[in-house]
């Protein structure tokens, strides 16, 4: 499985396994060829997984092992930014960074969907950086999510080799298609309601004052009335009036949606990197900083207009 001959650049393979003696038979040697030919090598995945692994290569120091958890249960964007950075820091000229990766896909269709999306996005935002990613997948995971596996990797990668997957994707397509899963307190009465925003100091001193009745932890709060109040900057500066915002405080959770009247927010990887690239200073970063400051983020589009929908929770 070896690519000597490749320029560096992003290769995305996925692996289902349905037991960890065939995880390390394609795994293992997989890595082992990489340093051999010049490539770092870093493991992403559960404890089973890792220790199987790390076990199967000898235990050797080059192989770099990063807490699954630190990396996919963080938000999409700092699992990209984290990649990139281990990619820029350890690949050496001319060579790839090999990544076994075991995306942790949470509990709740929120949560799935987050990572669903993220595989699909990275196959755009890793594009022109030295990683290849062998994904690796329990088959004992439910349905939809092994659905999405088949649908956002290139390649699959079994124990007679890797081939091409007839099921991908155009990441675009694949997520402007991928339902966003109905939050029930949207058809609650909300704590606080403003449906003709035109301004963003009234919603932002009015979702402060009712954010600080809330018992929950402070840094949690000060994130998410900072992602509310980008994305309603967003809806009040680049969108079609009138603007309108809805928030929920059930114990535990917060959600809140931003509406205005337009079509924009049309690009389907907005918010996984700056819209400007690396220089910060042109803007365009609400919807990224919305990604890293909330658990969810769920941009919708109707005959209405746009609205985002931030959720965050500390149950």
């Amino acid at each position: 499985m070896v690519d000597r001959g490749a320029a560096p650049g992003f290769r995305h393979d996925a692996l289902v396994y349905d037991d960890v003696e065939q995880l390390t038979a394609i795994a293992a040697p997989w890595l082992l060829e990489g340093l051999a030919a010049g490539d770092a090598a870093l493991i992403a995945a559960g404890p089973t997984a890792t220790g199987a692994l790390r076990e199967a290569v000898g235990d050797d120091p080059r192989v770099m092992i990063v807490e699954r958890h630190a990396l996919y249960r963080a938000r999409t964007p700092t699992a990209i930014t984290a990649f990139r950075r281990f990619a820029a820091e350890h690949a050496a000229p001319g060579r790839r960074l090999r990544v076994v990766g075991e995306t942790d896909f949470g509990t709740t269709p929120a949560d799935w969907r987050e990572w669903q999306a993220y595989e699909a996005v990275v196959n755009v935002a890793f594009g022109p950086h030295p990683l290849w990613g062998l994904c690796v997948f329990d088959a004992a995971l439910p349905e939809p999510i092994l659905a999405s596996v088949r649908r956002t990797h290139p390649q699959l990668v079994t124990s007679a080799g890797p081939a091409a997957n007839a099921d991908f994707v155009d990441p675009a397509s694949y997520l402007r298609a991928l339902p966003v899963p109905e939050e029930p307190l949207e058809a609650t009465a909300p704590a606080l309601a403003d449906d003709d925003i035109t301004d963003c100091i009234g919603p932002r001193h009015a979702v402060r004052d009712l954010l600080r009745t809330v018992d929950g932890p402070p840094d949690v709060l000060e994130d998410f009335l900072m992602a509310v109040d980008e994305m309603t900057s967003n809806a009040v500066r680049h969108g079609t009036p009138p603007a309108g915002l809805r928030l929920w405080t059930p114990p535990g959770r917060l959600v809140c949606t931003i509406r205005d009247s337009g079509h924009g927010l049309d690009d389907p990887f907005a918010g996984y990197g700056p819209a400007h690239g690396e220089d910060l200073s042109n803007g365009g970063m609400g919807l990224w900083l919305a990604r890293q400051l909330c658990d969810h983020v769920a941009i919708r589009r109707d005959d209405r207009g746009v609205s985002v929908r931030l959720s965050t929770s500390w149950r």
